[in-house]
Formats: structure tokens, C-alpha cells, sequence
């Protein structure tokens, strides 16, 4: 059953997807469409900033993957939400504006990502954005991503950063600028106390376009292909199967997890693999679902000894009463919190260019964010590594498409990783262990006064660390001629005309900073080069 003829087809609506469509659909010429496998982003709960805990296992909005046995953290299953609604990831994540540094993306230029250093990235970054308070250098004025500094300040977040200040690190309110380095409150992409996803930014606005056709709860299980050539995709919505045709390109923005899985499905990838799952081999490229790359981070949760917390705004109905008539009446307070308020980027040896670890100050605490608060007033700092070395897969575990596919993150796989997440979890007990945080800090919770040298640190790690839920480098960027890459610095597939892939997964390597800002680059960037290409 054919769908129609497009000229477009973009294959998620998340965080680059959006983008791609949207701007796409800018040329009133061109037919586009969007295919979306979650449903609408009707829950209000992905509006209102703090949401994000509520969407952390909500399984209508998330795809909620669990990883394979990672044998470098005790064999533990790490939980990998991804979004899975108009928006993607953009709708459930944790709202941190952060790009990166520009060394970053010269890196990707050495790696053979042609185009891609920060003096070719920096204007859309400028163009995605609406930040009035930056530095017109670095920052745009009149993008579809409105972005605010933290809102949620007091005695205590003050401390940290001053905490911070004491161990040598300089104030940073910037750190999207030519910098990183320092401690300072983050940017959050929200707007008047809302979240500001690439559903709001960019397909709100083009959704009453007649040439753009958006269809959610439509999973796509393959790519169609005519020798060499992507001419459509087959999907399915309601136990029915589809097909779509596309005259110019197909563009895949899955994320780091659906994208090679669809590559793979349908038939692109690694031989054996394929051959292994009962898929056919329509095209050898064996970097596809390769070069999995996370953050991994790990947590100092500590008790405090005045009611300056989170917690203690949704300890009971009274508090959480309170806070949702503050948020009400002036859109701020602990409903727009997100998931961290102060931030740290520093040295893990002194030795180095730049900083190699972040730290996220979140005025909360518990368990995890599938779980209440405490009860009583505590705070969490987790730390994490920029650049590792350790590397995963994603890989297609048969030729079902409703079959979630293997990942393995292999987190703590090398040493270096291994030993610069130590220090960075002492770096932390140095933040709360400074003069400025006496008068707040209780006592540690976790990892706790037993955990005291380098070997049973490295053990809390492994056995309590958690993803920071920046999944990348699936399909990578370069040359055709690189080992492993799939898609060239057009994003074009190696080997396939007329297919794309713009999200996290083309990344050579992964960011020093949370990655869904320069997703959402990329997605300004493909779009850009497409149109240019459609041109020529």
C-alpha cells in the first residue's frame, strides 16, 4: 500500500528531525514528510520543566531500552530512556544548554569531517538560538530555541559556585562562549518557564504548512532501495504497513540508537551481522551501529542542613500545593527546575588544554528520578568524563523491527576512563569538603566514609554509575576511506545515493558537554546542505 510521492522523507521527529522538516518545508516546493514512531506531545508533562523526572520511565513517551550486561560495571543493564514523541529527546531531557568546545569540532574537522570545525558550526548554533544576554560573537537573537539562565537561585547554589572559586576555577556564566572552563549557573533551553523542544521551537510553527505531512505512531521498519539508490521507506501505523516514495532524499534522524538499527534492517551494515540476523546484504558498511559513545557519570549525594532543596518543596501535598501555585501565578520555582543548576568544568590533570570533566549540581535527591525525594533536605553532584575512550555498538538482534536492538556501552572499558572518573568524584568531595559549604553540608550519603581510596572508589563506580543518557557516534562522519564511517561530511551514506543520516549518531566523537544542542546543530546544518545540494 503506497502512502504518496514526497520529495523529503524525514525519519523521526526529534531533536535534528524536526529541524531537518521544518526547514525543509520552508520551500513552499517541496513535498515533505515526517515520520514519527511515538504519539503527539500532548502531556502536559512535557511542557512543564520538571517533567523530565515524570518521563524518565513513562514507556507512552520514552523507548526506555535497557543495554546489554556491561561486564566494566559489574555486568549491570544500564536503562536507556530515549524520547519517543514529536520532539524526541528534546521533550523528556534535562534541558541543558551546552555545545561544547571549539576544539571539539575541530577535532571532527582532523577526523575527516570536512565543513564541520567550529568556525563552520558556530552559525548555526547562532541561528537555532534566542539568547538576548550573550555575546552577539557567540549567541543569536531570533532562533526557534529560546534559552534562559537557571532560574532556581539561593544561599546554597551560591555556595557551590563559590566552592568552586576556592579551588582555583573562575566564575563562568558563559559557558557557551570562546571558554568553558570555570563554575557558573547553566543555560536551559526553556521559555517563560516551558521547555522549549524542537517540537515547540520548530514544528509548532510549521505544522500549518500544506506541504509538510506529519504522522506519528509510524514506525519505520525499513529503507527501500533500488540497487544503490534509496527511493522510499516502508513502515507501519496502526498494524498496517506503508509505503512512501521520495524524490529528492531520505534523511534518518532515529538517534544514535534507531538510525543504524533502520540501516541495518534494511540491509546496510556489517555482513555478517546482517547475514547472522536473516537480514540481506544490500550493501557492506561495516561502521554502521559502531563507535557507541556516552557520558558516564557518577554521583556525591550529600544531606543538608537547611531547607534550601527541591526535596523539601515536594516532600508532602502542602509543599507540592505550594509549588504548583508559584508556577501557576509566575512560572517559576521548583517545577522548573532542571537537571542541574550550577555547573562545573575543570581539569582532571593540569596538563591538559582544556577541561576533560563536567560537573551537574542538582538541588535534589534520591535514589534516582524514577523515585521520590528523600524526605529531608539534600542535594547530588555527578561528574562526568568528556571524552572517553571506552567504546560500545548498537546492533540489530534479528530482522524484526519491533525487536529492540543489543547496545553495549562498555562505560568503564579503559583505563583512562576509569581513572579520570576517580578523580573526578574526588574533585567533588573537594567542592563540598570546601569552606564555603560548611554552614550547609550534613554529611556525605554516598559514596559515603567508607569509600576512601582509589580501588573502592573505582568499585562505587562501576557498581553505581549511571549514563548521562548522551548516546552518539552510531553511524560516524568522515571519509569514505576512514575506518568505520557511514555517512560523508554531508551526511550522505557511503556507498547509497540519495540517503542521509542528521542526529547524534554521525558524531566522529562526542562532545565535552551535554550533546542535544549540537544535535540540534546538526540538524540546522543538514538542512542547510540539503537545500544547497537541491539546488546545484
Amino acid at each position: 500500500m503506497a502512502e504518496g510521492y514526497y520529495d523529503f522523507i524525514v525519519v523521526g521527529a526529534g531533536s535534528a528531525g524536526a529541524v531537518v522538516a521544518a526547514r525543509l518545508s520552508e520551500n513552499s516546493a517541496w513535498k515533505v514528510l515526517l515520520l514519527e514512531a511515538g504519539p503527539p506531545n500532548k502531556s502536559i508533562w512535557l511542557h512543564v520543566p520538571i517533567g523530565f523526572a515524570k518521563n524518565f520511565t513513562n514507556p507512552r513517551y520514552n523507548w526506555m531500552y535497557t543495554a546489554d550486561p556491561d561486564s566494566s560495571i559489574n555486568g549491570r543493564q544500564m536503562f536507556t530512556p530515549r524520547g519517543k514523541t514529536l520532539g524526541g529527546s528534546s521533550s523528556i531531557n534535562g534541558m541543558i544548554y551546552l555545545r561544547g568546545v571549539p576544539t571539539d569540532f575541530n577535532h571532527w574537522r582532523q577526523m575527516g569531517a570536512v565543513g564541520w570545525g567550529y568556525d563552520d558550526v558556530l552559525p548555526f548554533f547562532r541561528k537555532l538560538e534566542t539568547y538576548p544576554e550573550g555575546d552577539s560573537t557567540y549567541h543569536g537573537r531570533s532562533g526557534p530555541i529560546e534559552v534562559t539562565d537557571a532560574a532556581w537561585r539561593n544561599d546554597l547554589t551560591e555556595a557551590f559556585i563559590a566552592a568552586g572559586r576556592e579551588l582555583g576555577l573562575p566564575r563562568n556564566d558563559g559557558f557557551n562562549g570562546p571558554v568553558q572552563e570555570g563554575v557558573g549557573y547553566f543555560q536551559l533551553s526553556q521559555k517563560r518557564g516551558l521547555r522549549n523542544s524542537t517540537a515547540r521551537g520548530y514544528l509548532k510553527p510549521a505544522r500549518n504548512r500544506p506541504n509538510l505531512h506529519v504522522v506519528t505512531e509510524a514506525l519505520v521498519e525499513r529503507v527501500i532501495l533500488d540497487g544503490k539508490r534509496a527511493v522510499g521507506v516502508e513502515y507501519s501505523v496502526g498494524g498496517q504497513t506503508r509505503q512512501a516514495r521520495a524524490g529528492c532524499d531520505i534523511i534518518l534522524s532515529g538517534g544514535a540508537i534507531n538510525s543504524p538499527q533502520i540501516l541495518q534492517l534494511s540491509g546496510i551494515g556489517a555482513g555478517e551481522l546482517l547475514s547472522q540476523r536473516g537480514v540481506a546484504v544490500q550493501h557492506e558498511l561495516p561502521g554502521v551501529g559502531e563507535n557507541l559513545q556516552d557520558h558516564y557519570n557518577c554521583k556525591v549525594s550529600t544531606r543538608i542542613s537547611r531547607p534550601l532543596t527541591v526535596n523539601d518543596h515536594v516532600k508532602n501535598f502542602p509543599a507540592k500545593a505550594k509549588a504548583a501555585l508559584r508556577y501557576a501565578l509566575f512560572r517559576d520555582g521548583a517545577l522548573t527546575v532542571a537537571a542541574g543548576v550550577v555547573g562545573v568544568f575543570t581539569k582532571s590533570r593540569p596538563e591538559l588544554e582544556v577541561p576533560d570533566l563536567q560537573v551537574h549540581f542538582f538541588p535534589f535527591s534520591g535514589d534516582n528520578l524514577a523515585v521520590a525525594p528523600h524526605p529531608f533536605s539534600g542535594v547530588t553532584a555527578i561528574v562526568n568524563q568528556h571524552v572517553p575512550e571506552s567504546r560500545g555498538h548498537v546492533r540489530i538482534r534479528s530482522s524484526n523491527p519491533r525487536e529492540y536492538p543489543s547496545i553495549l556501552g562498555n562505560y568503564l572499558k579503559e583505563e583512562l576512563d576509569q581513572r579520570t572518573l576517580v578523580a573526578g568524584v574526588k574533585f567533588l568531595r573537594q567542592m563540598f569538603g570546601a569552606t564555603a559549604m560548611k554552614p550547609f553540608v550534613m554529611h556525605e550519603m554516598k559514596p559515603g566514609k567508607d569509600v576512601r581510596s582509589d580501588d573502592e572508589i573505582l568499585a562505587y563506580a562501576r557498581e553505581t554509575g549511571d549514563s548521562c543518557y548522551h548516546l552518539s557516534g552510531t553511524c560516524r562522519m568522515g571519509m569514505a576511506s576512514a575506518k568505520m564511517a557511514v555517512v560523508d561530511e554531508r551526511l550522505r551514506v557511503h556507498g547509497i545515493e540519495g540517503l542521509r543520516v542528521a542526529d547524534a549518531s554521525i558524531m566522529p566523537q562526542i562532545t565535552s558537554a551535554n550533546t542535544n544542542v549540537t544535535t540540534i546543530m546538526i540538524g540546522e546544518k543538514a538542512a542547510d546542505m540539503i537545500k544547497a545540494d537541491a539546488r546545484a
